[in-house]
């Protein structure tokens, strides 16, 4: 399976149909070829999913309580599309490949409750 990250920041009010549309325009993609496209938002603590699967589109969301979702590192600045491995969408999603700075809020909130 390949996994594309959309690397400009998206608006989250996006469902399927205008998310598909970035996927043809501005990355070139088919949205119903079986990929799984990711976007952020610009404060990345939004992230969402857009994966075709038989019987249709599904869309994957999760909100962050506190600290940032990691960005994959690119080449240049005009790169529009990044693709990334599966073990890389679950560091952006866990918050592992981040700077340590930017995780910080999330992960000290992520041990206060474990004390709970």
């Amino acid at each position: 399976m390949r996994y594309l990250f959309y690397t400009q920041p998206t608006d989250m009010r996006k469902s399927y149909h205008t998310l598909g549309g970035i996927v043809m325009d501005a990355m070139g993609c088919d949205p119903n070829d079986g990929s799984v496209y990711i976007f952020l938002n610009k404060a990345r603590n939004r992230i969402k999913l857009l994966h075709w699967e038989p019987g249709g589109m599904v869309i994957y969301s999760k909100l962050l309580e506190a600290g940032t979702f990691g960005h994959p590192n690119l080449e240049s600045k005009d790169e529009v599309t990044k693709s990334i491995e599966w073990r890389d969408l679950v560091l952006i999603v866990e918050g592992i490949i981040e700077k340590p700075d930017s995780r910080k809020q999330r992960l000290e909130y992520l041990k206060s409750l474990r004390k709970r």
